[in-house]
């Protein structure tokens, strides 16, 4: 994998100072190092850790076929830095598309769109505070065919299917679907908004309502999802019982801090809440740190995280 790796990424900055002049979106070498040091208290059992959360490393661009019809691809591998494992390369998105007037499709291994629907309303996104903690949903499937509409005003839709024949879907045909309303980024609109839906998606079926809102600096966001167990991993039909949830997120900007706070709550699961700030020392780098509290049904003892990170993206 190493090996693989060192060449995709020659191969990348080579095709990236030699990119043709037809490329519509010349090739990009991306990634991110997140690393924190932590202090984790499972089971009332403290162990300190330096952890990568998520660290990748990915290669996407796009090709222009005509002039209504372009080509566009991404190839994206997690780097786990903490890894005992000198091959600690893991697959992320990898998928190749076309896209035009009619919308833009694509096939391979790719986030779902239930998944992509929560926009950025997760403060602790990749850190001991996910909202995967107690949230199904958060899937990446491995063989996928992914929708997107063209935008209609800030409104656009999306589906993902993903095929029987992934060992992710226990050998079952799933659908997931969203429709979404406005910037997840919050900069072109002051409103982001979305209501998602999975059937059968790796056993479970989840409905999903996502908004988040900025006013000044102030952003705040609220999701509420309920979801059941459809398939085991035998490919077994499951008659189980629906749980809802919910999640409230808070974050406020005062010059170069963000200050952040998230409470998450799943029935028969447990409850989460979180606390933390970033310290941006320039556009790509910041310093961060945050608290974590789980409280999971059935245990008597609570588990706690505290770190302190690093985060540089290129």
């Amino acid at each position: 994998m190493n090996v693989f790796c060192k060449t995709l990424l020659a191969s990348a900055l080579a095709s990236a100072t030699l990119a043709s002049a037809h490329a519509a979106e010349p090739l990009t070498v991306y990634g991110k190092l997140n690393v924190t040091a932590q202090s984790n208290d499972v089971d009332d059992d403290a162990t300190t850790t330096i952890q990568s959360n998520s660290s990748r490393f990915g290669a996407k661009g796009g090709f222009e076929l005509s002039s209504s019809l372009e080509a566009f691809y991404t190839i994206e591998y997690e780097v786990d830095t903490g890894d005992d494992v000198k091959e600690n390369f893991k697959a992320r998105n990898q998928f190749v598309g076309l896209k035009g007037n009619f919308g833009a499709f694509s096939v391979g291994r790719n986030d779902t769109m239930l998944k992509v629907s929560q926009g950025k309303v997760d403060q602790f996104n990749d850190l001991s505070g996910d909202l995967k903690t107690l949230f199904k949903g958060e899937n990446r499937l491995e063989q996928t065919a992914t929708y997107i509409t063209p935008s209609l005003g800030d409104f656009k839709v999306g589906v993902t299917y993903g095929a029987e024949g992934s060992s992710s879907q226990y050998g079952q045909d799933g659908f997931s679907v969203a429709a979404m309303y406005g910037d997840a980024k919050l900069k072109k609109t002051p409103v982001y908004a979305s209501v998602a839906y999975d059937s059968d998606v790796k056993g479970y079926e989840v409905v999903r309502a996502t908004v988040q809102g900025k006013i000044a600096g102030l952003v705040l966001g609220g999701m509420y999802q309920q979801q059941e167990e459809t398939y085991d991993k035998n490919g077994d039909p499951v008659s189980g019982d629906s749980q809802s949830g919910y999640l409230f997120s808070a974050a406020y900007t005062i010059d170069a801090i963000v200050l952040k706070a998230q409470y998450q709550d799943m029935e028969d699961k447990g409850d989460m809440w979180s606390v933390g700030g970033d310290y941006k020392l320039g556009k790509p780098t910041k310093l961060f740190a945050f608290y974590t509290n789980s409280s999971m049904e059935g245990d008597d003892i609570d588990d706690k995280f505290f770190g302190v990170g690093l985060e540089h993206k290129f």
